[in-house]
């Protein structure tokens, strides 16, 4: 059974367009410059496995026909990818049983203290979610075969974010500044890796193009896509400045890993 990764929001936080209506520099005629805030999506024979909660949720689950959740892992505690967390509501209502939720410390006290009400019964309302430490590595058995879900942090500015590796194949970091040398060879082999790039210029808290295309020559994945695109990345004209294996992501990007 081959697990498939879905891109579900491929934008920086504000998203393209603004809530304005402004596109930046984004031809507003292509509509792979329509991005939302980042989420992604791991399934394997119809078990989801959910990255991060963008504000954008409720949209992107139902463009991409979204039926159920099984599992919710987070990067990191930014509003750009927990604020969407009340959507999974719909899902407690639906199966009738807490969702589990991983997340490393930093990240799991603010979602306790943001969204208590999720975690912990409330004035009758029952509790929707299971909070789990996050572990190195998490196995899910799917029927005769199985999910690996291996995490280790990187900084995204001055707080750290997760990096997640599925089945050996794939790795998705949608937030980061800097990736220690000593994981470069975790990152050895991968045919798809879709990284952080915000913009052209450096940027504190994420990667740029250049620092992107620099690791890229290091780790050499068969398949580089870059995610997390602010408004001065036009799909199109990005494409001028990369090489064959390098491509930008556009919301519901789908394949098989």
């Amino acid at each position: 059974m081959k697990t498939r990764f879905t891109i579900l929001g491929s934008g920086s936080s504000l998203g393209i367009p603004r809530i304005d209506g402004y596109f930046g520099k984004c031809n507003p005629k292509i509509k792979q410059n329509f991005r939302s805030r980042c989420s992604a999506l791991v399934t394997h024979d119809k078990f989801n496995i959910l990255i991060d909660t963008s504000p954008d949720l409720k949209t992107q689950l139902l463009k991409n026909k979204i039926k159920n959740i099984d599992k919710v892992f987070y990067t990191h505690l930014h509003g750009d990818q927990t604020h969407g967390i009340n959507e999974l509501r719909v899902f407690f209502l639906k199966n009738r049983k807490k969702l589990d939720v991983f997340a490393d410390k930093m990240t799991s006290d603010y979602l306790l203290k943001s969204f208590s009400y999720c975690f912990k019964n409330n004035h009758g309302y029952p509790a929707i979610f299971n909070l789990n430490k996050l572990k190195k590595k998490h196995t899910f058995k799917v029927k005769k075969s199985k999910v690996q879900i291996e995490s280790f942090p990187v900084k995204h500015g001055k707080i750290n974010s997760i990096l997640y590796k599925i089945n050996n194949s794939c790795a998705y970091v949608s937030d980061v500044s800097k990736i220690s040398e000593k994981n470069y060879s975790r990152l050895k082999k991968l045919n798809y890796f879709i990284v952080d790039c915000l913009r052209y210029d450096p940027h504190p808290s994420h990667f740029n193009l250049d620092q992107v295309l620099n690791l890229v020559k290091i780790i050499k994945p068969k398949k580089t896509i870059l995610t997390n695109m602010n408004n001065e990345i036009d799909y199109v004209k990005i494409q001028k400045h990369l090489p064959k294996s390098v491509v930008p992501a556009y919301d519901g990007m789908s394949f098989l890993i």
